[in-house]
Parts: structure tokens; sequence; C-alpha cells
């Protein structure tokens, strides 16, 4: 599909949810639908709620998810935070990646460091990964929405649905057994790699066992072992052996993989303290650590899979529901906050500014290709870290794993229309940088406020000619430099970053468009905003 085929009129599988915010509920009620309260859900709900989208979020447990799992936010996934308006929360809770203490027994083998320390540059605020246990991402997300107005109706499952050319009809179940009948111009299945939503489509999930060896997870505490390090037992008898210090709590993440054949962990049998005592004496030979209480447990091998389409008629797929990833690299769950950013603003354009239903078609495209090139980066990681000196290595995440060089070059909306461009510069398709400036009375400002909130931004820079007249609730206008500046680049950050020209900054922070005529803004926001 092409962004020169739209034309303002809807296209694709659905109808008549362009017109004003009037979908399959008739203008009232519940525009989305959003099925699952993990971080991809919430951040699909904090950004619809910002933009006044009517939606409904739902998960059938009884609280938000309890365990550790996904520690670690990239500093891709940390720029849509600051956007989002959580990031100093977040901050706030988590810290850096500590460094590792390599064990044998009793033996310390050596201090090292897992992630490349990184200082923030002129392009990029934040250089290195930010950890924190993922029960207190969902907390932070949680309270941002009710900051917003929006809620989670938990114990709310999703037991039946069905959809039409106009939209959803969903049967969502209570723990009380009380059934409800809702309907909603859209629903998103952001409900886990056991996903209902995905199997109740049919859609086929395709993958590998990336290991096959089970981990047994938990998050407990333990006495005797200071918290400064991330402590680990490579080559312990039976496999290998973590304990990382959990940030805000005292608790500890416990990680320990079963190589023997036949070994198979229990979540609740060997979850528990007694259990993991065991198995700490068993695999360190250390009797001074103590575990007392556990608070979660779970196991997994690590897989790779991904959803042959994240877009069936009326429903979505993101998050785990569209793809699994080895935790190695921790990209699972910083690519699901990226799938519901880049969803978001396309269902505002679809609901509320009569773009072409098709318009959603590019979320499938484009986060499908970005989701297989993460899977594959996993992968290669995890096998990687298993590979080394024979004892477990020691491994490094460097900028790889940022995600900030993921991009949408090959988008049908993305236009590169300037003339010339030199190799290597910055093209549209690419992660739209920050660059630090100046505001007219000389007050320090960053273009990354100037982009902050649901809308696009056509960014002007050295620019001398007029700016296309747009329509302000759809587009801000940011001119850096030239005739009537809104922003000063004494240092020449914003020019080094990126050239001279008109960009047209999406929403979720890609350049959309590149041009030297303005023209082609007008043309561009015809077709993609309605």
């Amino acid at each position: 599909m092409n962004i020169d085929t739209y034309n303002g009129t809807t296209t694709g599988t659905s109808t008549g949810t362009g017109t004003g915010g009037k979908g399959a509920d008739g203008g009232s009620g519940t525009e989305v639908l959003i099925v699952g309260a993990g971080p991809t859900g919430l951040v699909l709900a904090i950004d619809l709620a910002r933009r006044g989208i009517r939606h409904r979020i739902v998960d059938r447990e009884s609280r938000g998810f309890p365990g550790s799992r996904g520690t670690g936010l990239q500093p891709r996934s940390l720029e849509v935070f600051e956007d989002l308006g959580v990031l100093s929360a977040l901050r706030e809770a988590g810290g850096p990646c500590p460094p590792m203490m390599s064990w044998e027994g009793a033996t310390r083998l050596g201090e090292w460091e897992l992630v490349e320390r990184s200082a923030p540059s002129p392009t990029v605020p934040y250089g290195e990964i930010l950890m924190l246990p993922q029960w207190r991402t969902v907390e932070i997300l949680g309270a941002r929405l009710s900051e917003l107005g929006g809620h989670v109706d938990y114990d709310t499952g999703l037991t039946d649905f069905a959809q039409d050319a106009d939209g959803v009809t969903a049967t969502l179940t209570g723990a009380d057994g009380k059934q409800e009948t809702l309907r909603a111009a859209y629903l998103v299945g952001t409900d886990g790699g056991r996903s209902t939503v995905r199997r109740a489509l049919g859609i086929d999930f395709e993958g590998e066992v990336v290991d096959p060896r089970p981990v047994l997870l938990a998050d407990a505490f333990v006495e005797g072992i200071e918290r400064t390090h991330w402590h680990i037992w490579p080559t312990a008898p039976g496999g290998t052996l973590m304990l990382r210090p959990l940030e805000g709590v005292e608790t500890f993440q416990f990680m320990a993989r079963f190589d023997e054949p036949g070994q198979e962990p229990d979540a609740e049998r060997d979850g528990t303290s007694e259990a993991l005592q065991r198995l700490l004496e068993e695999r360190t030979g250390r009797t001074d650590l103590r575990v007392g209480a556990v608070t979660w447990t779970s196991t997994f091998r690590a897989r790779a899979a991904m959803a042959v389409r994240f877009r069936e008629g009326r429903v979505l797929l993101a998050g785990d529901a569209a793809h699994v990833h080895s935790p190695a690299g921790g990209q699972g769950l910083n690519t699901s906050v990226q799938d519901a950013y880049n969803l978001g603003w396309k269902l505002d354009a679809v609901l509320r500014r009569s773009a072409p239903d098709a318009l959603l078609d590019t979320y499938d495209a484009e986060r499908r290709e970005v989701a297989a090139g993460v899977l594959g980066l996993s992968t290669r990681v995890h096998r990687r870290d298993q590979g080394g000196d024979g004892t477990g290595g020691r491994p490094r995440r460097g900028a790889e794993t940022h995600q900030l060089t993921i991009g949408y070059p090959t988008s049908p909306l993305t236009r590169e229309l300037r003339r010339e461009v030199a190799e290597g510069a910055l093209r549209a398709g690419d992660r739209a940088p920050d660059a630090p400036c100046k505001d007219p009375a000389g007050a320090t400002a960053r273009l990354f406020d100037a982009f902050r909130g649901p809308r696009f931004t056509l960014l002007a820079v050295g620019y001398e000619g007029g700016l296309p007249p747009v329509d302000c609730g759809l587009v801000r206008t940011c001119r850096v430099e030239g005739p009537t500046p809104d922003l000063r680049d004494p240092d020449g950050h914003a020019h080094d970053a990126y050239g001279r020209g008109l960009f047209l900054i999406r929403p979720d922070g890609y350049v959309g468009l590149a041009t030297d005529d303005p023209a082609d803004v007008t043309a561009y926001l015809t077709a993609v905003g309605g």
C-alpha cells in the first residue's frame, strides 16, 4: 500500500469510523476496547486518554502484574515515557543497571559491566537503560492513566467477540460470572503471549524455542549478600544462578537455569522459600545466604515467536500477543511499548480526523517488520551469551539494544523528498533526534519540548520560505532559525542533526516527511491526517 493511494476515502476492511469520532458506538460509549492491562495496554490507554478517545481497558486478573519480569527500560522507551508524562516517576523509582559480580562458590571471580556506560548527548537525552521491576512500571503507568481520568477494569475477562464492517461486539465476564455486552469501533489485544484474542482470531504464532533449558524466576528476600551488584554463578552445578537486587524494594530477582535433561521446575513447588534455599545452597555451596519470603514466581523457556499478522479487520494485536522474545537484551517490554505508541495516534486519526481506515494497515506493516528484527536481535544476543569462554562469559549490552536506530524507512508513511541528502544524514523514516536550543528570550529549550504531545510537528530548520497553513489541532509548527524563529540554534546541534529543510515529525517521534517544498507538507497531511 502506498501513501499516494490515500484520498480521504475509507478503504480496507472497515467503514464508517472516520467522521468526527462517530464509529461503531454511534458517537458515544467505547471507541476502543483494550484487552490486557500490562505495560502495552496501559501505554495505549494513556495515549488514547490524552487524545480524548473513549476507551475501555480490561484485565481478567484481580490486580496489576505482580512480578519483576521485564526489568529494563531502553533509552528509546524513556523518550516515549517522557512524552507520556511518566518518566520522572519511573526514574525516581528505578536506577542504573548495577555492575555484575561473577562467583564460583564463595569465591569472587571479579566485577564487570553488563551495559556500556553512556552519557547523554545533544541528540540522545537518555544514554543508558533504566532498571526497575515490571510491577512498579505497571503501577506508575496505572497512576498516570488515573490522572488522565481513566482506570483499569480488573476481574473482567473477554470471553467472546465478533466483528462486522462497523465494529466489534464483545462479551465481558466478571469474576462473579456476570456478563456484559460491549460495542466498540476497534478491539486491541494486549493480553500476552497466550493471547485469547489472537487465538480466537485463528492467527498463527510462528517461531522457535531459542533455548530448551527451563528457567525459574522468583522475587524473594535474600539475606547475607550485598545489594551493590548483580550476582552471577555462571558455572554453578545444574545451571547458571543469578541474584539481582530490585530497585526500590528489599527483594532480589532470583533466576536459576536448569541444564540437566529431565529437570522441569515448577513455580508453585520450586518457588517456595525452602526450595529456593536448597537450590541456592546446592549451586553456590554457601550456607550463609538466607532466602526469606517469596513474593512472586514463574517459569519459562526462551522462545521467539511472532503473529503472522497484527491486524484482522477491526481487531489488532500488540505486545506479547503479537510477538514474544528471549529476555536477553531487554527487548520484549520495550518493543511492546513501541507497538502501543505507534498505534495510538493512528487510531486517533481514523476515529477523529477522517483518516482512511487503511492507515491502520501501516501499524501492521511497520510493527511486524520491527518485531521480526528485534526477535532476531534477542535470539542472537541470547545465543552469544551462552557461548563466551566456557564459563558463561562476560556479555556486554551496547547501543544495538537501545532501540534508537529502529525506524520505518520502507513504510508507506515515509516520504523522503529532498533533492539533495548527504550520505549518512538523517532521512525520513528515522527517529527524530533531540537537540538543545534557545527560545527567542534566550532560555534553554529542547526539540523534544516542541514535539511533546499528541500532535504532528512541522519542524523547519534553517528554512527561509513561508510555511504552509496547517490545522493547529493536528500540527504544531516550530521554526529553528530563519525568519521569526521559534527556537535559536546557537551551537548548531539542530542543524547538525537534521540539516536544512522541512521535517514533519509524526506523533510517535519519527520523521514522516522530509522535503524542501511546503506543498508536500499539505499533501502528506491530507493523506495521513485526514
